[in-house]
């Protein structure tokens, strides 16, 4: 079942996000329990415990992988299939920042700032102006849970906001919204992200303007050692504040 740490992340989890709450109403309480959970000291804590083995560092090995839009997500607690708990560790961007696909999500999300800093676009669709864009329907393949990108028309997106996350700040978004993110900073940002929520999309929404995306992106997951040692090092990185 894991450490200290993992149980009571477990049971905040359970206690103020189970049950059928609205949407607006899940989202201001994500938002609230990733506050809580992503104290640094906290965090270090979950961290450090993980990373000396406790838990199922295996289970959550096969659940961890190095994202296409440049950060790694370590998966920290499966409360499945309501909640997953995950620290991504974002590695500044080399060349233009801003250009990752834009998406949304399966399930609501909330997401704490640890270190550094991101930065957010947030967009809608429109008829006509705007940015130009490709369309693509994402789901999991069956066998091999690699991202399926299967190409849905022409779209415009019209920008909505902008906005820069530093250390201490949050930020929730319900499943349909639209957005991009990208560290902002040139040392790491880390963040703790939980998606949440009693049904999960099978399809997500991904529009590309950088030209047209392969049909499938391979998603490997991390070695159980390697996650293990990617946990020491977020640690680390923790600890140096």
């Amino acid at each position: 079942m894991g450490g200290r740490q993992g149980l009571a992340a477990r049971r905040l989890l359970a206690e103020e996000l189970d049950g059928e709450l609205p949407e607006h109403e899940l989202v201001l309480a994500a938002r609230e329990v990733i506050a809580e959970l992503g104290s640094p000291e906290r965090l270090l804590e979950l961290v450090a415990e993980l990373a000396s083995g406790e838990g199922d560092p295996e289970g959550c090995a096969r659940l961890s992988y190095r994202h296409v839009l440049g950060f790694d997500k370590l998966l920290l607690v499966d409360a499945g299939p309501r909640h997953m708990l995950r620290a991504h560790v974002w590695h500044p961007v080399r060349g233009e920042p801003g250009k990752e696909d834009i998406h949304n999500h399966r399930s609501a999300l909330a997401s704490y700032i640890v270190r550094g800093r991101l930065a957010m676009e947030l967009y809608e669709p429109r008829r006509d102006g705007g940015l130009a864009a490709a369309r693509y329907r994402e789901s999991l393949s069956q066998r091999s849970a690699d991202w399926l990108l299967e190409p849905a028309g022409a779209a415009r997106l019209r920008l909505t906001q902008v906005a820069q996350y530093t250390a201490g700040s949050t930020y929730a978004l319900p499943p349909h919204t639209l957005h991009r993110a990208w560290c902002d900073t040139r040392e790491p940002t880390v963040t703790l992200f939980l998606e949440t929520g009693n049904g999960r999309r099978d399809n997500t929404d991904v529009f590309t303007a950088a030209g047209p995306h392969a049909g499938a992106v391979a998603k490997v997951p991390l070695a159980e050692a390697e996650y293990l040692a990617e946990l020491g090092r977020l640690a680390e990185l923790l600890r140096g504040g």
